[in-house]
């Protein structure tokens, strides 16, 4: 169904009566958040974390559950940017943590040996990982990654896919948003982004054309489009792109900053059986704790990170950061690894409960005379009012058949105990302890709402 105008008029006057009970229910986050205005841009650190009017201001989080400084309670589906994937102040996390600090410092600053310890349980449990770097950040990360791709091919240029989101570093922050082309920032000079390729993401013969026409260093994807909107590969795309990779001498990138230990304790390259030359982590691997980055893959080409072996700088490809393979992080990734290391049960029981939850939201639309596709995969999840199921970030926004309907959609789940990010776009990074009542209560609210988007296009 295409785009109706009266149909987004009606949703704008239903989101519009939502805005104004979410106001009431939330008078102390309107007064932090006139207060912000004059302290930080825009009232937020972070632009993602503003949503209309302006965004619930969180107090704690515990579990599956935060609560905002108004005393509103919530349903957390977005569980730190995906980090917190045991959820929010996991206890034996928290001691671990805690010990550490203790016994050890904060960040020591030398090298040490909580770095040794976690590299060696990440090599063991990653098989692809022949060596590792820490970094402070997933953008960090594949800053990193991309110029070492470059240093070991010695060539200039970088693919990426539509709606894949590699963090802020200039050489990938184009091809991000719709329609996917230029700088995603003022002050980002379109020099900066010349040897960048953005190419649609599920589409092989886009990137093949690419391949053959350039000298690439490296093809960087999610293997589940995070951002984008929860779109997982179809089956053979991920396997192409290796083979292509392999056959016009490029390093194949596999950004695991959601997916990994997300859809399942290998991420990506457990659940599509594709072996990248390099993965970037980011998010779970610090454990829900700040300054997570790590990168890693084969041995012959982390070698050009090598001080050792490479002396001079200038013949080696950079890597560094005062904060890197701090104690806090690095104890609370470890800690957290090993436990989904050892109840790989967790995976099982969310892949279940969320293949369930997409089938019964579908059947529910469809059932109601709705357009809406459920993606994702595992814990990667993304709800679409689109004309069909979405496979690629274009699609997600050319098929749209609302402009709305996403944005009334978050201010009706707010008033009614759930919160995620974005307003724009419905998805959510859950944590693995989510249970069946959880997704439940998500479910009711998404089915309540669309009862009354099913009205409102009938009377259309």
């Amino acid at each position: 169904m295409p785009l109706n105008p009266c149909v987004d008029e009606e949703l704008k006057k239903l989101r519009e009566r939502e805005l104004r009970e979410f106001e009431k229910r939330t008078p102390k986050s309107r007064e932090l958040f006139e207060k912000a205005k004059s302290l930080i841009p825009g009232g937020t650190t972070y632009a993602i974390r503003f949503y209309e009017p302006y965004p619930a201001y969180i107090a704690r989080g515990k579990g599956v559950y935060v609560w905002d400084v108004d005393g509103n309670k919530y349903i957390d589906f977005w569980m730190g940017h995906g980090a917190n994937i045991l959820g929010h102040a996991h206890d034996e996390v928290i001691r671990e943590v805690e010990e550490a600090i203790r016994s050890r410092g904060v960040h020591l600053g030398f090298a040490n040996e909580v770095e040794i310890e976690y590299a060696e349980f990440l090599k063991k449990t990653l098989p692809w990982i022949e060596e590792i770097k820490f970094s402070n950040t997933g953008t960090e990360a594949n800053m990193q990654v991309a110029r070492l791709a470059r240093a070991y091919t010695k060539r200039k240029k970088i693919v990426k896919v539509e709606g894949g989101w590699h963090g802020g570093y200039d050489a990938l922050h184009v091809g991000v948003t719709y329609p996917f082309r230029g700088p995603e920032s003022l002050g980002l000079p379109e020099e900066f982004i010349a040897f960048t390729e953005v190419v649609p993401f599920n589409d092989i013969d886009a990137a093949e054309k690419v391949l053959k026409k350039e000298d690439v260093a490296e093809v960087v994807v999610e293997p589940v489009l995070g951002a984008g909107g929860g779109i997982e590969a179809d089956p053979q795309y991920l396997k192409e792109l290796r083979r292509l990779c392999d056959q016009y001498g490029t390093l194949l990138v596999f950004d695991e900053v959601i997916t990994g230990f997300r859809v399942a304790y290998g991420g990506g390259v457990e659940r599509y059986g594709v072996k990248p030359d390099i993965v970037v982590y980011g998010k779970i691997i610090g454990g829900g704790f700040p300054g997570a980055g790590a990168f890693g893959g084969r041995a012959e080409i982390m070698e050009l990170l090598d001080h050792v072996k490479i002396r001079e700088g200038r013949k080696r490809s950079f890597h560094g950061g005062t904060f890197t393979a701090n104690v806090v992080t690095l104890t609370a990734g470890h800690a957290t690894l090993r436990i989904l290391h050892s109840r790989r049960s967790l995976y099982e029981e969310a892949e279940e409960l969320w293949k369930k939850w997409r089938e019964e939201v579908e059947k529910t639309a469809k059932d109601l005379g709705v357009p809406v596709y459920t993606t994702g995969l595992g814990t990667v999840v993304g709800l679409h009012f689109t004309e069909e199921r979405p496979r690629s970030a274009r699609q997600a926004v050319e098929k749209r058949w609302s402009k709305v309907a996403a944005e009334a959609l978050h201010v009706y789940a707010r008033n009614r105990g759930i919160l995620y990010i974005s307003e724009h776009l419905a998805h959510f990074l859950p944590a693995l302890i989510h249970g069946k009542e959880h997704l439940d209560e998500l479910k009711n609210v998404v089915v309540s709402f669309l009862e009354r988007v099913s009205k409102i296009l009938k009377r259309a």
